[in-house]
């Protein structure tokens, strides 16, 4: 009887535990093989208009870098290798498919366009495939809400109170022991040599990319420090790594699940303490939640001028205005500092986006899109639902019921850098 070969596809999922899909699919196959499709850095043109296609700076891409190597250490421990093509077009994966005689193919479900699209494709072009496609990316599945999928939420206030009161967050997958061989002789494709990557210390050096990191980070931020603890008051800080769990670049290549994160809270909460500010960062997974469904929802819409909401606010496009804003030339001393601490790290601040952002499209009055593309491009943790819904969200084209949000830049500075020290650290 012929061996069922699989072939695991890792894309916004770079861990082994809590991997829905790569556990079905490790189950009931005699050979395994595991890949992973790198996008190549793109280098930034700001006259580029906003597509469904992904941009990926040098701070995001040294992240990934960083999270591929752990994640072959951690196959390597199993036995296993990561296999990793050149790019993230279906052609180089298809040759391997075809190559290997691959007879089944896994990957996590995940909200993006990009992912969605390939997924159909993969599956008209290779029909004669098992498909496994497990969700290991979000807290619920859709079949969960008390509502149809069609009929989500136009808003998050009303999708927060209904997940809180009728769902269950999914159960955690059970760790994988065994993973069967890879069953691969010699090499008969073009791939990248993991031993071959090169990557960069970050500017915020806990920031590492991998599911190690992520197990690090969260139990520097719950277990070894409390600082989960006092998370409400100190989520609006500008700088510094203590102030918020900076939890959402690992979520973002899921190098950690936002169900680990979940139960992990649940633990701390019943053994140290449950307060405002630990519910706080379960608020936040189900801010992402919604962002993810939002998108799966309304797809393309998410990159349109008019957003979910359709409507087309007033905007231009000045090329000399965005690039003082990309660049932290502004003159709003607030803005200009976040800027330049986003060109030289890939970090921003929650707060600080929010300022950016509406300086961008009220003060400036850019095209929203424009700034996303830039975030794209610029942030570690970039994350297509929640990046494009944020933006969507202050510039009044997204779900947001009240249509308008626009900051006091000064009074803002005031409130949350009162002694100019973030400011002079970044502008000097």
């Amino acid at each position: 009887m012929k061996n069922k070969i699989g072939l695991h596809w890792f894309r916004k999922d770079l861990r082994l535990n809590d991997n829905p899909s790569l556990s079905l699919l490790t189950s009931h196959v005699d050979e395994l093989v595991c890949v992973y499709s790198l996008d190549e850095i793109t280098v930034l043109d700001s006259t580029i208009l906003p597509s469904n296609n992904e941009i990926i700076g040098k701070h995001r891409a040294n992240f990934i870098l960083q999270a591929i190597i752990d994640l072959d250490s951690s196959l390597q421990q199993f036995g296993q290798q990561l296999i990793v093509l050149h790019n993230n077009s279906l052609a180089p994966l298809l040759n391997l498919i075809d190559s290997l005689g691959v007879t089944d193919i896994s990957a996590e479900w995940y909200c993006g366009v990009n992912e969605q699209y390939q997924w159909r494709q993969l599956q008209s072009m290779r029909p004669q495939l098992n498909f496994i496609q497990e969700n290991g990316s979000t807290l619920f599945k859709a079949s969960q809400f008390p509502f149809s999928i069609d009929n989500l939420p136009t808003t998050f206030s009303p999708f927060r109170k209904k997940v809180e009161k009728y769902c269950e967050v999914l159960a955690l997958e059970e760790p994988i022991k065994t993973m069967p061989p890879s069953g691969i002789g010699p090499v008969r494709f073009e791939s990248i040599k993991i031993n071959g990557l090169s990557t960069s210390q970050s500017h915020y050096t806990a920031l590492e990319g991998g599911e190690t990191g992520a197990w690090q980070q969260l139990k520097y931020y719950l277990w070894d420090t409390d600082l989960i603890a006092t998370y409400k008051t100190t989520r609006n800080g500008l700088d510094g790594w203590g102030f918020s769990s900076k939890l959402s670049a690992w979520l973002a290549q899921g190098c950690i699940s936002p169900k680990r994160i979940y139960y992990e809270l649940i633990k701390y909460e019943a053994e140290r303490t449950k307060n405002e500010s630990t519910y706080w960062l379960f608020f936040e997974l189900l801010w992402r939640e919604f962002f993810h469904w939002n998108h799966f929802i309304h797809q393309a819409t998410l990159f349109s001028a008019g957003g979910v909401q359709g409507v087309i606010k007033a905007s231009r496009v000045d090329l000399k205005t965005i690039q003082s804003w990309q660049t932290g030339h502004t003159g709003y001393p607030i803005v200009d500092a976040c800027m330049r601490q986003l060109l030289n790290t890939g970090f921003m601040s929650n707060r600080g986006r929010q300022l950016v952002a509406s300086c961008f499209v009220h003060e400036l009055g850019q095209d929203w899109r424009y700034g996303a593309r830039h975030f794209e491009y610029q942030l570690v943790d970039f994350d297509v639902a929640s990046n494009w819904g944020n933006w969507q969200y202050l510039a009044g084209v997204g779900a947001d019921p009240r249509g308008h949000r626009q900051f006091n830049l000064e009074k803002q500075a005031e409130v949350y850098d009162p002694h100019k020290n973030f400011m002079a650290d970044w502008l000097t």
